[in-house]
């Protein structure tokens, strides 16, 4: 077979490519799906200027495609730095309006909160979450009063709210209870629906709670309110700076590797997300992030839905690490990383990294 442009047969037919080297099936492949070849088509020619790569980009991002996640903490005037999140506090609620007026000047349309429960809430039944007038009610009522534009996702799960640390209720075996929990967390999305919450997001990953939820939801009148499902929720090495941030490190016991998924599967996260779409989830989320671009780029390409990506903390801490010690320019990070959750097919990245990214994309 001759290929256009050349007058050299594919390595199937002996010939040679260009500067005599032999053609690969792959080239004589790629070639018959183009109109040139070498030289009449040189690749490099797109990339020759800043405003030739932009209109040729393949992906976009805007500030519009990011959520920020924010930690609550209690007390007035607080802010409680992270010190395995450089550059991340935890806030109090008085302070949490001013936030959200930053994430709204950026272009940044969604926030997501998560608190860190003073110890003397927290219990082995978990009642705090069911506290309408805990840390996250009055944030979400504290924000939606002050920024009603801007949207607020909030974590359904009792990780923040146990002595234990984990996201359920445990038996007397440390066993995490399945159906005991799921009545919990329906009981805790609706005390965080009437406060206001737009995106409610179950992170628990037990079995059922998305269709017990959505009843539940539409039961009680609260129909716009929508799931974001943590549907493909990897138990991983990576969570370890948020429980810092959420105040669960050093009180887990045993690991969370009995509801969460194993690293080495990703055709169980089909499954999982075909669940919880099948039970009324409005969009899903595969966390975390990076690790799992194959997972992201698989569920996008399986169910055309709305599919979101954690860029986890020690997804952040790393990057701020590498780039701390010279390893990497910072803001080249922030942004390679994040243009990858595009690429893979993600609709939206929940990152701690968002007001910084948003800065730049409109600089």
């Amino acid at each position: 077979m001759i290929l256009p442009g050349t007058g050299r047969g594919t390595a199937e037919g002996g010939g040679g490519g260009p500067d005599g080297f032999p053609l690969s099936r792959e080239y004589g492949r790629a070639c018959e799906m183009t109109t040139a070849s070498f030289p009449a088509m040189r690749m490099r020619r797109g990339r020759v200027s800043p405003w030739m790569r932009a209109m040729l980009a393949e992906h976009r991002l805007h500030p519009s495609d990011l959520i920020w996640p924010l930690f609550i903490c209690d007390g007035q005037d607080r802010e409680e730095p992270i010190a395995s999140l450089p550059g991340v506090s935890r806030w109090s609620v008085d302070r949490l309006a001013g936030k959200a007026r930053e994430a709204a000047v950026l272009g940044i349309p969604c926030i997501a909160l998560f608190p860190n429960t003073p110890n003397a809430l927290r219990t082995d039944d978990a009642r705090e979450a069911l506290n309408p007038d805990n840390l996250i009610c009055r944030a979400i009522r504290a924000i939606k009063d002050s920024v009603p534009e801007i949207g607020v996702l909030t974590d359904v799960a009792l990780d923040p709210y146990t002595s234990h640390g984990h996201d359920g209720l445990v038996d007397n075996r440390g066993m995490v209870l399945n159906d005991e929990t799921v009545k919990i967390l329906v009981d805790q999305t609706l005390v965080q629906a009437a406060a206001g919450a737009d995106i409610v997001a179950p992170s628990d990953m037990m079995d059922g709670r998305i269709g017990a939820i959505r009843s539940a939801l539409e039961r009680e009148g609260h129909i716009n309110t929508a799931i974001m499902a943590y549907a493909a929720k990897y138990a991983s090495a990576f969570y370890g700076p948020f429980r810092e941030a959420v105040g669960s490190l050093g009180r887990l016991k045993g690991d969370k590797r009995g509801y969460q998924m194993d690293s080495a599967n990703s055709d169980e996260a089909l499954r999982e997300v075909a669940l919880d779409l099948a039970e009324g989830a409005d969009f899903v989320m595969v966390k975390p992030g990076l690790p799992y671009l194959d997972v992201i780029r698989r569920v996008r390409d399986r169910f055309e839905v709305p599919t979101f990506a954690y860029q986890v903390s020690g997804e952040y801490a790393m990057i701020e690490h590498a780039a701390a010690a010279g390893a990497a320019d910072r803001d080249a990070l922030i942004l390679e990383t994040l243009f990858a959750f595009k690429r893979a097919g993600a609709s939206g990245v929940l990152t701690y990294h968002a007001p910084d990214a948003a800065r730049l994309l409109t600089a």
